[in-house]
């Protein structure tokens, strides 16, 4: 397999850090999360529990289709929510070939690790926003998609074996 460009997608609290930090090791490439790319009036919207707008976003996701271009070749990992195709697409443009990995499941199941998570600017008053948001990806843009219900190892797994085209 080359060295992929991997987006692990999915709404805030779908475990998209701790399988992409997982994927990451397990393929030698690195880890970058998309709160990272956050400018600091993203984080001070989200922190006040107020949504981002798609114009909050434009610079966010620019800033990621940034890193996955420059590591064209070399691979990398990086999460991103991309909730909208649009916002998938944006992403697209900057790095062709850039595979996504949709993180989706029940919505009480992922509020539910959203509220047990600390430290994290993201209220869990925001998760219900995300679920309205949220386009999952159509058959044609060849997403990998993994449910949450599964253990972070297997899901590690099934994207590995997914991407080598054996699942």
């Amino acid at each position: 397999m080359t060295a992929p460009l991997l987006v692990v997608m999915g709404v805030s609290g779908a475990g998209k850090s701790t399988l992409g930090t997982l994927l990451a090791g397990r393929l030698g490439l690195s880890f970058r999360d998309a709160d990272d790319f956050h400018p600091p009036a993203n984080i001070a919207k989200m922190s006040a529990g107020q949504p981002l707008t798609d114009d909050d976003r434009r610079p966010w996701l620019d800033a990621i289709g940034a890193h996955l271009a420059a590591h064209r070749g070399r691979g990398c990992v990086v999460t991103c929510s991309a909730l909208k195709r649009a916002y998938r697409d944006r992403l697209r443009a900057a790095a062709p070939g850039a595979r996504f990995l949709f993180l989706h499941g029940d919505a009480a199941l992922v509020a539910a690790r959203q509220a047990a998570r600390e430290g994290h600017f993201m209220p869990p008053s925001l998760v219900a926003s995300q679920f309205a948001t949220l386009e999952p990806p159509a058959p044609e843009e060849g997403a990998i998609m993994l449910d949450v219900d599964a253990p972070p190892d297997v899901l590690a797994e099934r994207a590995i074996r997914a991407l080598e085209g054996t699942a």
